[in-house]
């Protein structure tokens, strides 16, 4: 049982790894090269894991592997632009200038409903809303809003807005981020004094904000029952 538990936890963190190495994409983010592999690379860990015969080497090397010729084949693909074409495919208009191609979604085999599924999750509700809709590489849509249907922006009615800034979470359920103080250009001692001017002390807040250096905004954290 003991070996079990070793050989799983090892093969854990070799996979946590190796999906590293190969980029921070989301499932629905990935080539089909990425998704090939860690799918691939989930079937070989499954092996060693579950078989305690098996040698671990059997698993860890060609996964290992696989995370060499994913990188590989990733830098090939930077440097000749067919290559990518041939492994990922090329983007696909399905709506040009408002008129959506019959021909491009039966290629892609992709069904009135589906289309429509995506753009309603994008916030489009009404095909006339549409100019142009791409279907990525990495099988998502986007959208480009027809210019009728878009409002006017502070350019074009002349207003002059504010100053956007970043929010930044420095306290997250009780526990202070020293890296998000180091971002921000701020000091312990400027958290302490917001928190203590609210009669507060850092295991109170659920959650703390910065916007620039002296927006802060705090809700405090519930009381346990």
């Amino acid at each position: 049982m003991a070996i079990s538990i070793f050989r799983t936890v090892i093969l854990y963190g070799l996979i946590i790894i190796a999906v590293r190495l190969m980029g921070k994409r989301q499932i629905g983010e990935m080539q089909t090269s990425e998704l090939v592999v860690t799918l691939l690379i989930s079937d070989i860990a499954s092996m060693p894991m579950q078989n305690t015969e098996t040698s671990l080497l059997s698993g860890i090397v060609p996964m290992m592997i696989l995370v060499v010729c994913e990188i590989l084949l990733s830098l090939f693909m930077l440097r000749r632009a067919w290559i990518r074409r041939l492994v990922c495919g090329m983007p696909q208009i399905i709506i040009k200038n408002g008129k959506i191609d019959q021909k491009q979604m039966k290629k892609l085999r992709l069904s009135t409903e589906d289309l429509c599924e995506d753009l309603r999750q994008q916030g489009y509700f009404k095909l006339s809303e549409i100019e142009y809709a791409v279907m990525e590489t990495n099988g998502k849509l986007s959208v480009l809003k027809n210019p009728a249907e878009v409002a006017p922006n502070c350019k074009q009615l002349g207003i002059k807005p504010e100053q956007s800034e970043i929010e930044t979470v420095v306290i997250s359920d009780g526990e202070l981020s020293i890296s998000s103080l180091k971002v921000l250009g701020i000091d312990r001692e400027k958290i302490d004094r917001e928190l203590n001017k609210r009669k507060l002390q850092i295991r109170d807040v659920f959650i703390m904000t910065v916007s620039g250096k002296d927006n802060f905004r705090v809700i405090k954290r519930e009381e346990k029952l």
